[in-house]
């Protein structure tokens, strides 16, 4: 898409078809040039999202149904037409929500290796074969569908994230009623009519685009009507406690992906350049509007000057502009996340120390940066800040700040450091810069996150590995690789006796002989 495509009318999609909409549809601006319009959506209310909460528990019987390697055949289908749609796709993401053209194609290439891992696990959605105690029995277990899951999602990763989700779901034999960020409608409307392309069945997945409140009542419906059977969220630790209690009170498990303070470990054996190349990555890229975004980097008193020197002329250096362009990051999302992003950078206290640009707050004509990419008061940018001297009694060592800003606290000790990096209570991903193994393996056993990278930056998931937190961060749910299998099915074991007669497990067995008095 160009800036001079006309903008699609959006709206949910019910069984493959738009439904109905009332009133003026919203109109939703591309973040790096505010005078180009990308989308219009009328967004539903909850009475949409309880309607396609009853027509995806209607049609996933029949999907489920369907033998697993034929679904995953589906999904194998779904790989190539992202493949053959992949830079159409990215431009979307692109023009939707401000993300580097390079990370779009990147996020674009996570759904397909995503969709290729998922295609052969139709073949391999192994159940067991278990030996009974009792002679003339057989033991069997089987992984069965969930059932209806309604999956919402944020949407700094508009398509990866969901991916996570939709493609195991869907390979299982379940139904998805998906609610992407109102802000991102065009890029989920696209990958829905990708789905649709495969062959899945339009009822295996529903639309739905609408707001908060309006998905927390219609999810609260839906939760009593008993036509959703999982909950599937990726958002903020605060909305994720919301729907874990909602999820509580019904007694249906949720997956909760949450924020993230992630740390990232500089050491003195550390080699400096890779250390402020990963800091450079995990703080500021994306604007640093990820989950895995550094939170906090913990930097040891000897090598502090000398990594701060160097990671500061690395920021400075940065290329921010226009996200067709060859940048490090591009606009802020929109301007709600601009405007809470800049509610943090009135946490920058007098002991701190400010650096990385030249100055803070956004970026226009009157508030330059050098080497700025493209016009910056045609968007929404912020200057990237690095802040040291940060302590932990500091908001900005204590919250997720999710923007481009790189806190910097100083230890001494490796019991500091490890202590420094779970004290927030977050514990989603963590990154320790070292060249001495001892150092990296005791930090993996000591440190919270669920994720750990050595000699890495704090983000990069990839797509067979498990990826979640715990903590502040989530209920220890994980997604991705064949771990999310225990999350999108449930094990139903199964007895089968042939003796013909009743035996009781622990009392009618055969127990051996064991002399327990016999001495060489």
């Amino acid at each position: 898409m160009t800036s001079h495509d006309p903008a699609p009318t959006l709206t949910s999609l019910l069984d493959g078809q738009p439904a109905a909409a009332d009133g003026a549809p919203v109109s939703l601006a591309d973040p790096a040039h505010l005078d180009v319009e990308v989308a219009r959506v009328h967004l539903g209310d909850a009475g949409t999202f309880t309607r396609a909460c009853e027509l995806a528990s209607a049609a996933q019987p029949a999907w489920a149904a369907t033998p697993a390697p034929i679904r995953g055949g589906a999904i194998h289908g779904l790989a190539r037409i992202l493949e053959e749609n992949k830079q159409a796709l990215a431009r979307i993401v692109t023009r939707e929500i401000g993300k580097p053209y390079a990370e779009a194609l990147g996020e674009v290439q996570e759904a397909i290796d995503t969709c290729i891992f998922f295609a052969s696990e139709g073949r391999r959605l192994y159940g067991m074969t278990v030996p009974s105690e009792m002679p003339d029995k057989q033991l069997f277990t089987y992984r069965k569908p969930v059932g209806t899951m309604a999956v919402i999602t944020a949407g700094n990763f508009p398509v990866a994230v969901p991916s996570w989700y939709l493609v195991p779901a869907l390979l299982a034999g379940n139904a998805v009623v998906w609610k992407p960020a109102e802000y991102a409608p065009h890029s989920a409307t696209a990958f829905v009519r990708c789905i649709q392309a495969a062959g899945i069945p339009v009822g295996a997945v529903q639309l739905v685009l609408t707001d908060g409140p309006a998905t927390s009542t219609g999810l609260e419906r839906a939760l009593v009507a008993g036509t959703v059977d999982k909950v599937g969220f990726t958002g903020s630790s605060k909305v994720g406690r919301r729907i874990g209690a909602l999820c509580g009170e019904h007694l249906v498990s949720p997956i909760l992906e949450l924020g993230g303070k992630n740390p990232l470990v500089v050491m003195p054996d550390a080699q400096l350049d890779l250390a402020v190349e990963g800091a450079l990555f995990s703080g500021f890229g994306t604007a640093g509007q990820r989950c895995t975004s550094l939170g906090i980097t913990v930097v040891h008193a000897s090598v502090h000057e000398e990594f701060l020197t160097r990671f500061t002329a690395a920021v400075e250096a940065a290329r921010i502009g226009d996200p067709f362009e060859d940048v490090l990051y591009g606009p802020m999302i929109s301007d709600r996340f601009d405007a809470n992003f800049a509610s943090w950078l009135e946490h920058i206290e007098a002991h701190h120390r400010v650096s990385g640009s030249s100055a803070i707050g956004r970026i226009s004509s009157s508030s330059p940066r050098k080497g700025f990419v493209g016009d910056p008061d045609a968007g929404i940018f912020q200057h990237p800040v690095i802040v040291d001297g940060v302590t932990s009694d500091d908001m900005l060592y204590k919250e997720e700040t999710f923007g481009p800003i790189a806190p910097v606290v100083t230890f001494e000790s490796f019991d500091e450091a490890l202590a420094l990096a779970n004290g927030h209570g977050y514990g989603l991903s963590a990154a320790i810069y070292t060249t001495r193994a001892e150092h990296a393996f005791r930090f993996r056993e000591g440190v919270t996150a669920g994720m750990v990278s050595i000699n890495n930056s704090t983000s990069g998931a990839e797509a067979h590995l498990p990826f979640g937190g715990n903590g502040r961060s989530g209920t220890g749910a994980r997604q991705s690789g064949v771990w999310v299998l225990d999350q999108v099915t449930t094990w139903q074991s199964m007895n089968w006796d042939l003796s013909g007669r009743l035996q009781k497990a622990q009392m009618d067995i055969d127990e051996p002989q064991v002399d327990t008095d016999f001495r060489l």
